[in-house]
């Protein structure tokens, strides 16, 4: 079920049922979410028809079709077409992901459904307002971090230490984890979600930064970390096959061994 943060009293209609394709035999159905903030409406679910064999096989291949030939006014964020900037994160069929990795053969049921990312606030059509979920990756300090003097020409670090930050700097910020975890969803104001902790994991175990113990005692709170509980939507949902909830245990782990 697509949960959206909706204006307030709104409810979603059906909208617009654009006609089918002439002469196509190879066609396929998409409802995709709708809503203006500048035209007063409620929000709606518009339908497309697409020929498949005049289509690209990644759904932002059917969302460009749509905007360039069908309805100009559809609006969605997208730039490298290649899993790498994640701008164009969204709800696919159920699922959190990226519509320019997502193929149209994963989505199994014979309409395929659009909508934003869950539990956020709208811009407009498929975009969600990411400025909070921007200022909590900010608010972990996703930079090194050093006290010692400058080298004259780099940090070194050694392989066995590089290896340490595979499976965390792979993430590409498309918010489709955090969307995706009811803790985020209940307290989202407080608890920094699965993205922001992976990039603080990032950097707490990188062998170059000198302030661990700050960022340990940063995210040493009752929301800001321990509001995770292991739901794990976080892994299953992340197009980039990383594992925000084992970072998660891993700062857990470090909080611990402070402790004790």
């Amino acid at each position: 079920m697509v949960q959206l943060t909706l204006p307030k009293n709104s409810k979603v209609k059906v909208g617009k049922t654009w006609p089918k394709p002439t002469g196509a035999s190879n066609i396929r159905k998409f409802q995709i979410y709708r809503w203006n903030p500048d035209d007063g409406e409620n929000p709606r679910v518009d339908t497309y028809f697409l020929d498949m064999d005049k289509c690209g096989p990644m759904i932002l291949d059917a969302l460009i079709k749509i905007k360039n030939e069908i309805d100009p006014t559809l609006t969605f964020r997208r730039s490298c077409r290649e899993g790498i900037c994640g701008s164009c994160a969204m709800n696919i069929d159920g699922i959190n992901t990226l519509a320019c990795i997502y193929g149209m053969d994963e989505v199994k049921s014979d309409v395929v459904k659009i909508y934003p990312l869950p539990h956020m606030p709208v811009v407009k059509d498929l975009i969600p307002d990411l400025t909070h979920f921007y200022a909590q990756h900010a608010s972990i300090m996703p930079w090194l971090e050093t006290k010692t003097n400058r080298p004259a020409k780099e940090w070194k670090q050694s392989i066995e230490d590089r290896k340490k930050l595979d499976g965390l700097y792979e993430c590409v910020m498309c918010a489709s984890c955090s969307t995706s975890c009811p803790s985020y969803w209940w307290n989202g104001d407080k608890y920094l979600g699965p993205a922001a902790l992976l990039h603080a994991y990032r950097w707490i175990i990188d062998s170059r930064d000198e302030a661990t113990g700050e960022r340990l005692d940063h995210l040493e709170d009752p929301f800001k970390l321990y509001r995770c509980h292991t739901i794990m939507n976080c892994a299953k949902t992340c197009p980039k096959g990383l594992n925000p909830a084992q970072a998660i245990a891993e700062i857990k782990r470090m909080q611990l061994n402070r402790a004790v």
